[in-house]
């Protein structure tokens, strides 16, 4: 029997996962590892520390199999991280990571000036805070001696890619959120790259996601790495969303509604991301920047509790409502001024009027960003941490609609695992939940009163602070 190991490199901690070659998962590992935030809007990690707590993962997670069976390593990660290399390919600053949104000013240059239309023709995509080349300008414009110094950029994962094989390559999935790549084409932007003033030197080879990179002996493994994926095309490998008509929605730190494509798509709303997709074809992809994030906040940060609290059934009389904009917002705002807030506090709400006002809040976020897909969605498998509350994934349901089917896998890491042995697997489903039609109605109700604050909070934040 032949094993591969699945990596999630994530915003919180490293998931790896060692699976046969049926896809069956035999262990698991989580390290966790420190997020800081020097500013408000700044956040950043040292990728030193990821490649401690992958090392560490590794050794741990194969030290009980015979390792000339462990054939083959994927790697999914957090995406647009700007992770910056001297010659000596040593890491120059910590990683601007996904949800730092300190480039206001560079992306509303990009999406002004140089214009949202030549964006879209050059890369498929508009310019967000998030992605790779704000970031990098913000370094060229407020750490020029840094940036001189700088002879490499990659990706999170393409870093524990290179520190596994010593070679630097990227995947196409995970390329295509620089905001420097061209997706229909599936390479490097010339005409972004001209833009920005980086010669094509400094970036990672290009590979599809099942391609082999290199080898490698960490952990005493002797095992081919691939190019892997980002993370959420790596759920969707793991899902087995990978074809036209499947859409998978993913409750991590954020949250994304990703569906597949055969053809690459210019959405006709710019908030939706159109990407490469890992087995050669596309994708079109909804984010919002904090989701199961909203509910760690909630119980750890404001209640510094557990996570055991029931919450009543909704009622269309109620008045409280949480806008999740914890760290702005991506889809369908791209706003990176915006903050979170909740809406209609009186002095009767209940610590379970404000756990269910957060389900609430992110599932309507959610809604956002399926209501810009061209297609009806009937059905949704669901992954990430956001699963493990049935009342959660209810609620999800209800205001969405649909039926969900919640996944029985690591998503991005058994997405990597599988990528990595070449099989694609239809996954096992945990349970299924169907909406409770009575509550979609007040719920649709709620949306629409929801979708109203939005432009308030927009004002308010943009005039007054």
């Amino acid at each position: 029997m032949n094993y591969y190991v699945g990596i999630d490199l994530g915003t919180s901690a490293v998931k790896l996962i060692l699976a046969d070659e049926n896809g069956k998962t035999v262990n698991s590992v989580s390290k966790e590892y420190p997020i800081f935030f020097p500013q408000p809007g700044y956040s950043e990690q040292n990728p030193e520390d990821w490649w401690s707590a992958v090392s560490e993962g590794l050794e741990e997670l194969t030290s009980g199999v015979d390792k000339s069976l462990v054939k083959g390593v994927g790697c999914a990660g957090q995406m647009h991280g700007l992770v910056m290399l001297d010659e000596n390919m040593n890491v120059l600053r910590p990683a601007l990571l996904w949800n730092d949104v300190r480039a206001g000013k560079q992306t509303d240059y990009l999406n002004k000036v140089i214009s949202e239309e030549r964006l879209r023709e050059y890369t498929g995509n508009i310019a967000f805070a998030g992605f790779t080349a704000p970031k990098l300008m913000w370094v060229k414009e407020n750490e020029p001696e840094l940036f001189g110094k700088c002879r490499k950029i990659c990706l999170p994962k393409d870093y524990i890619n290179y520190k596994l094989t010593g070679n630097l390559a990227t995947d196409v999935s995970d390329a295509s959120g620089t905001l420097y790549f061209d997706v229909e084409n599936r390479r490097w932007s010339k005409e972004m790259l001209d833009i920005l003033g980086i010669d094509e030197s400094y970036l990672p080879a290009v590979y599809e996601s099942a391609e082999t990179i290199g080898e490698t002996n960490a952990a005493g493994l002797s095992a081919k790495v691939i190019a892997g994926a980002g993370d959420n095309a790596g759920a969707a490998a793991g899902t087995n969303t990978l074809t036209p008509g499947r859409c998978n929605i993913s409750l991590g730190t954020s949250g994304t509604v990703f569906i597949p494509s055969d053809k690459f798509i210019l959405p006709q709303n710019s908030a939706l991301h159109s990407f490469c997709h890992v087995n050669g074809k596309y994708h079109l992809m909804g984010c919002i920047l904090s989701a199961a994030s909203c509910n760690k906040w909630l119980n750890e940060t404001v209640f510094d509790s557990g996570y055991d609290v029931s919450v009543s059934a909704p009622k269309k009389e109620d008045t409280l409502y949480f806008m999740p904009y914890m760290s702005g917002e991506r889809c369908p705002h791209n706003d990176t001024s915006v903050k979170g807030a909740f809406i209609g506090l009186t002095h009767a709400t209940s610590r379970s009027d404000m756990q269910r006002a957060v389900f609430e809040g992110v599932s309507f976020a959610i809604k956002d960003c399926i209501e810009l897909y061209p297609d009806k969605i009937d059905f949704a498998t669901v992954c990430g941490g956001g699963t493990k509350s049935r009342e959660w994934m209810q609620i999800l349901a209800d205001v969405l609609g649909i039926e969900l089917g919640i996944i029985d896998n690591e998503g991005p890491s058994y997405g990597a695992a599988l990528l990595a042995a070449g099989v694609a697997i239809e996954p096992g489903i945990k349970y299924t939940v169907k909406p409770n039609l009575n509550f979609s109605e007040i719920y649709d109700i709620k949306y629409s009163k929801f979708k109203q604050l939005y432009p308030i909070m927009q004002d308010f934040y943009k005039e007054c602070l």
